[in-house]
């Protein structure tokens, strides 16, 4: 059976495209993928279909085999299990990449986020109202990117000398710290490690998916200005039309 993915080019949703071709770099012969973009500023992620797969209304989600997986860290974890590489051990040593997976999930990507929203977003709160918000997010933001430097001032990935699922998961959030203006450029061997993944093959094919070439790196101001738009609305607490809704 195929692999679907439901998936957007969000940090999220390139995670699990970048481990896609990271796996095919392995030599992994991987079922036929079919990949499906989910339009958020039109809100499909709230349509029937998309919820029947994730009800937690969020890209990404992937179907294999019948099962439907939710959470780009969990469908992370899922592919590294189900195709079996070394970008996760299977011994004892995954327990040195999987916490990094939660780590990400729960530290690293809500204070990037929430950094990014207020920076960028949230265009219906008064300044003076963003102002603790965008302080406590910044220092939270440079707190976890001080951890990363301090780790990959000795070693070349995160979990070592190996590449694994642990550098998928962080790095799109990393990438993006001009856009969510979370200054790194005073933590020098977390600046080379983003160059350094960034440079891999799989990771190129990966950040492509649902972005014309020529902005893979650098988008044009007026996709700056969708995603800009569609993130808005995303971080409203004002109903979207196609929820019903608050879209938190």
């Amino acid at each position: 059976m195929p692999l679907e993915l439901h998936t957007a080019a969000t940090p999220n949703g390139w995670k699990a495209s970048i481990m896609i071709e990271e796996l095919r770099e392995h030599g992994v012969a991987l079922p036929e993928l079919e990949v499906h973009t989910i339009n958020l500023l039109k809100g499909e992620q709230f349509s029937d279909s998309f919820t029947a797969i994730n009800p937690n209304q969020k890209i990404p989600a992937l179907v294999h085999d019948g099962r439907a997986i939710m959470e780009s860290c969990a469908i992370l974890q899922y592919l590294g299990e189900t195709f079996p590489t070394p970008l996760l051990p299977l011994d004892d040593r995954k327990w040195d990449v999987v916490p990094w997976l939660y780590w990400q999930a729960a530290n690293l990507g809500p204070a990037f986020g929430n950094k990014l929203s207020y920076t960028r977003y949230m265009e219906d709160v008064p300044p003076e109202q963003k102002q603790h918000p965008l302080e406590r997010f910044n220092k939270e933001a440079q707190r976890l990117a001080g951890i990363l430097e301090q780790r990959l001032s000795t070693t070349d990935f995160i979990c070592g000398d190996t590449y694994t699922v642990a550098d998928i998961a962080v790095w799109p959030w990393v990438r993006g710290w001009k856009w969510s203006k979370v200054d790194i450029t005073g933590k020098p061997a977390l600046v080379a490690w983003v160059d350094r993944v960034r440079a891999r093959p799989g990771v190129e094919r990966g950040i492509s998916y649902g972005v014309p070439k020529d902005e893979i790196d650098q988008w044009t101001d007026e996709r700056k200005a969708q995603y800009a738009k569609a993130g808005a609305s995303i971080a409203s607490n004002a109903p979207h039309p196609s929820s019903g809704k608050a879209t938190q």
